[in-house]
């Protein structure tokens, strides 16, 4: 055990007979992502990447302080995007589909002697879907599997839950990790609102027709304020990792 503490590895990258030697004391990692549009400016990928690199850093920068081995698995990269299907460039699960891929990951993992399972999830229309397969992966397959929204978990309390879709916030990070993906954002001075009431969730393609598929304002991004951003989310994301694989 104490030798497999500061291993962060890819499940892709190992043979089967090293994982079947790793799996029963691992944290396995599976980042959730989409295939969606993010405006006239940023690529369809953003949300797999930004989950992948999360991630990969995250575990990285956590094995060193676990006394379990982290295993990443690779991206789910469609997620939950019907409702951006009216804009093109989406490929979209239905969230039943979703939730079945997630779970046949999850008894993949538990099959081959996995106990731990660890779901890090990059877009706003899986987050139900991963609250659910959560609790049925644990109960199903008796796993032990823990939830988290690589946003929710770098942002206090009392700063808004989302930041936006394919706005600012999004912007700065793939200006970070692949600026030659990103186009020149229109100038939006006094873009459209978003529709809110406080504490509720409201979903209506309305709203998204309303704000042209993506919100605030992507011009005031900047690549420096993006780094400053994906480290800060990787610190607090490999710091619940450690904490998960001392509780799981």
């Amino acid at each position: 055990m104490l030798a497999l503490a500061a291993a962060a590895l890819h499940w892709a990258d190992v043979d089967r007979g090293r994982l079947a030697d790793l799996l029963p004391e691992a944290v396995v990692l599976i980042p959730v992502g989409a295939t969606e549009q993010h405006g006239p400016h940023l690529p369809t990928g953003t949300d797999a990447l930004i989950a992948s690199a999360v991630c990969a850093a995250a575990a990285a920068q956590a094995a060193p302080r676990s006394d379990r081995c982290l295993i990443v698995v690779p991206a789910i990269s469609f997620g939950a995007s019907d409702h951006h299907l009216p804009f093109g460039g989406t490929l979209s699960l239905s969230p039943e589909t979703l939730l079945a891929v997630i779970l046949d990951l999850a008894r993949c993992v538990a099959t081959q002697g996995g106990r731990r399972l660890v779901l890090v999830n990059g877009h706003g229309g899986n987050v139900g879907v991963c609250h659910a397969a959560a609790a049925a992966a644990s109960t199903r397959y008796g796993l032990a599997v823990a939830y988290l929204d690589y946003w929710r978990v770098a942002r206090p309390e009392s700063e808004t839950p989302i930041p936006g879709h394919a706005g600012e916030f999004e912007t700065s990070l793939v200006l970070a990790l692949r600026p030659e993906l990103v186009g020149e954002p229109v100038a939006r001075p006094r873009p459209p609102a978003v529709a809110s009431v406080p504490g509720v969730d409201i979903h209506a393609a309305a709203m998204w027709r309303d704000i042209d598929g993506y919100t605030d304002r992507p011009e005031l991004a900047d690549a420096a304020s993006g780094t400053c951003r994906f480290e800060h989310m990787v610190r607090q994301t490999a710091d619940r990792i450690v904490e998960l694989a001392r509780t799981l």
